[in-house]
């Protein structure tokens, strides 16, 4: 099942994509209560008449996630190699890279825009970058999830660009400031419920005006969904509705001599096999 955000007057409504690409309204809640409202054993709520798709304007899933987005940084061998050539960190090769635990961070709930929203470059930036992400969604939430229960507690799956002020994270070494800076959290369209998507094999592509820049597989991750969920939940409680970004495969644009970095007037588009496209614009 494929499920949307969208704005009807003040109000924020949730629904699911019907077979014929129409928009079926749930009653009387939003993703966050829809997601909280499972996790304690609800059925999903009836729906109301149809909209057209085209009369709709989606929003990201969470449109404002109750807490900072988490993000897991070096967490795809391809991207590892691909910072290893240009000697990254000093590194030499990817196993130079390669953390022994998650690497962890966040970026803040107002980072987070939806499809066909401009990514704002900051004046403070001229290294703006792109990172393709499968990102999930909790549905139950818990502490000291085991790895072999985890993907009971995911409710589904959607799509983040992790955008990046590369120029930002290296002067601040901590990585809030040069990943979450307004608009820098992409999310969408959708939210594709856990049992029509295998997050363990999803492929997932970045093109920036039509030119394919990454094309990877969530079967390349270093620290797969469940160990991520695990390392989470042994520090923190994970909640319904928190979203988690994997990782992203190689094709970066640091990873690049020179480097391409995002201008104004360029064009994102994110696909992952079985959810569907992300596509924002750039702009100063």
């Amino acid at each position: 099942m494929k499920l949307v955000s969208f704005r009807e007057g003040a109000r924020l409504r949730a629904g699911r994509i019907g077979a014929a690409g129409e928009i079926l309204p749930f009653a009387g809640c939003d993703m966050q209560q829809l997601i909280e409202a499972r996790a304690g054993g609800a059925d999903w709520p009836a729906t109301e008449p149809p909209l057209a798709a085209a009369a709709v304007q989606l929003l990201a899933p969470l449109p404002r996630p109750r807490r900072n987005v988490f993000c897991v940084g070096l967490n795809y061998r391809s991207h590892a190699a691909e910072l290893a050539a240009r000697g990254f960190n000093g590194a030499r090769s990817a196993d130079d890279l390669i953390p022994p635990a998650p690497v962890v961070f966040s970026k803040v709930p107002e980072s987070v825009v939806g499809p066909g929203a401009a990514i704002e470059i900051p004046a403070v930036s001229s290294a703006v970058d792109y990172e393709a992400e499968l990102a999930v969604v909790i549905g139950r939430g818990g502490r000291n999830i085991a790895a072999a229960d985890a993907l009971a507690h995911v409710f589904g799956y959607t799509i983040v660009n992790d955008v990046t002020a590369r120029d930002l994270q290296k002067r601040h070494q901590q990585w809030l400031l040069g990943k979450g800076c307004d608009t820098f959290c992409p999310m969408g369209p959708c939210i594709v419920t856990a049992d029509a998507l295998d997050g363990a094999n999803a492929r997932i592509r970045l093109w920036v005006n039509g030119e394919l820049r990454q094309d990877g597989n969530s079967n390349d991750l270093v620290f797969g969904i469940p160990a991520i969920i695990e390392s989470i939940s042994a520090a923190l409680t994970l909640q319904p509705g928190d979203v988690i970004a994997t990782g992203t495969p190689a094709g970066v644009a640091m990873g690049f001599s020179p480097p391409p970095w995002l201008k104004a007037g360029d064009v994102v588009k994110v696909e992952i096999d079985g959810i569907g496209v992300l596509e924002n614009p750039v702009t100063r």
